[in-house]
């Protein structure tokens, strides 16, 4: 099979869909690879690395598009990507596609094979392709969150971690799953004092377990919610619901009595932000204030760490990967019922309910779909 790697061209994205070592495990199955020049300059890897690995390097990405039939990528296809699938490319890469109906649309128009990470299953109840990426925007949240609250950057002027005689900041996470897990690592090793809120008791205790007496473990109500919210210093929202467009759990009365300076990050923007005050942002700007409250809503979190990420993300990825450019994409899908959720949109059809049901359209099952 062509497979082909183009740049990310998001706001400074600067993850890339394949690194050498997965080019070289990709050539050593019989393929052929496409790379857009400089697509791996954000991790460190030249295009000398490149063609080391085996993968011929072309000048635009309109080239690397023209010349492949597998289009690997990290984040979802911009316009102007979009407007290069064709029907018989099978594309792989994040779509988040429930809150964003314009992509969508262009992906169903296109024809194309569009296969998401985000929704690909373990059998166990976990999104394995998700997951490293959603460790990392965990502990980028509370970094993130640090630097917000520094009052040159709009924040109250407090220490995450405070000083011994002053109180550190009190840290909410709200969702207790992977990103939320994260979160919780990094904001107890500063030395908040970190709150999570969930509705299942399950995941509270497993993170009562893991932590200990230094977390404060609160199943999530309307009102505890609200309560835990308005006291906060820090919230990250860290709530998945999957392939689907996050709830808005936090209303925009709660963000209004939030403490002067105080923070939200969320992490659920993907998929539309459960912060009903949140709008994406980007690395460039990454935040704005709404009643004196700073909001952190970078849509790719981990863009800002490529090279930890971009490996993280071809670990869990390049078996996939391998198995679409040996077998097809029909092939590998029904051969594999954990990754068969991960069809989105397969010949102008959309093939994900959650997608389908977020934005009006006819849902067909992925499998039939294939067989049709």
């Amino acid at each position: 099979m062509r497979i082909g790697v183009p740049k990310e061209i998001k706001n400074h994205e600067y993850r890339v869909g394949l690194t050498p070592d997965s080019v070289m495990e990709v050539v050593a199955h019989g393929h052929e690879v496409f790379v857009e020049t400089q697509a791996g300059a954000g991790i460190g890897a030249d295009d000398a690395a490149y063609v080391a690995a085996g993968a011929k390097i072309l000048k635009t990405a309109r080239e690397v598009f023209d010349s492949a039939e597998m289009i690997v990528k990290v984040k979802e296809p911009q316009a102007v990507e979009r407007a290069m699938l064709r029907p018989d490319h099978t594309l792989f890469t994040y779509l988040h596609l429930a809150p964003d109906p314009e992509q969508t649309a262009d992906l169903v128009k296109s024809g194309a094979t569009c296969i998401a990470y985000e929704t690909v299953t373990d059998g166990r109840g976990g999104l394995p392709l998700l997951a490293p990426m959603s460790q990392v925007a965990g502990r980028l949240s509370i970094t993130a969150a640090a630097n917000a609250l520094q009052k040159a950057n709009g924040g109250s002027g407090i220490l995450v971690g405070g000083v011994p005689g002053v109180a550190p900041a009190k840290v909410v996470v709200i969702g207790g799953g992977v990103v939320g897990a994260h979160a919780i690592t990094m904001a107890l090793g500063l030395g908040a004092e970190v709150t999570v809120l969930d509705r299942n008791v399950d995941v509270l205790a497993g993170l009562s377990r893991t932590f200990g007496s230094a977390l404060r473990t609160v199943y999530s109500t309307k009102a505890s919610l609200e309560q835990y919210v308005v006291e906060a210093d820090v919230v990250v929202g860290a709530v998945l619901v999957a392939g689907a467009a996050a709830p808005k759990l936090v209303t925009a009365d709660m963000i209004k009595r939030m403490k002067n300076g105080s923070v939200i990050v969320d992490v659920a923007i993907d998929q539309g932000g459960c912060f009903e005050t949140a709008r994406a942002t980007t690395h460039a700007e990454p935040t704005y204030v709404v009643d004196g409250v700073v909001h952190y809503c970078v849509a790719n979190m981990p863009g800002a760490v490529p090279r930890t990420s971009t490996f993280a993300l071809n670990n869990v990825t390049l078996p996939y990967t391998l198995a679409l450019a040996d077998h097809g994409a029909k092939k590998a899908l029904l051969a594999n019922p954990n990754f068969l959720p991960g069809l989105n949109v397969y010949k102008g059809k959309v093939t994900c309910k959650a997608v389908a049901d977020a934005l009006g359209y006819d849902y067909v099952e992925p499998a039939a779909a294939l067989n049709a």
